[in-house]
């Protein structure tokens, strides 16, 4: 389950970006009852990049911001209440680690849904089905 956080250059120290970003992942394995799951665990990836300063926008102006952009199965963050704890619980992991300097209506969180079939993982595509099954036989 890529996660991408993108921050305008200087936002986040390093330090900051690396808790924001593992704050985001269990955020994503808490509100699916999956912390420690040894299947999906391992298989929530992504990266945090940097926008040069300057080239970050808001309201068509430059401005800091930060997003985080999920891609997912269907079934992931499947209902509202889901979808609401993990935009709540990722925009206070990177408001938190800016440390007040970017503001919640700086931060926003999007997610797209993935074809079913096209997880790709250790070079095995996995249908929709078959990822759920090997998620739900995994042990925490």
């Amino acid at each position: 389950m890529p996660i991408a956080l993108l921050v305008t250059e200087g936002v986040l120290s390093e330090d900051a970006q690396q808790q924001a970003f593992a704050e985001i992942t269990n955020a994503f394995l808490k509100h699916h009852d999956l912390v420690g799951n040894s299947f999906l665990t391992p298989n929530v990836i992504g990266e945090v990049s940097e926008i040069p300063r300057g080239k970050s926008f808001a309201a068509g102006k430059p401005a800091e911001i930060a997003i985080v952009e999920l891609k997912v199965p269907s079934f992931a963050l499947a209902t509202p209440e889901q979808k609401q704890g993990f935009v709540a619980d990722a925009t206070d992991a990177v408001e938190r680690a800016s440390q007040g300097r970017l503001p919640r209506d700086r931060i926003w969180v999007n997610m797209t849904y993935a074809v079913d079939g096209l997880w790709g993982i250790r070079g095995e595509a996995y249908p929709n089905q078959r990822l759920l099954e090997s998620v739900s036989a995994a042990t925490a």
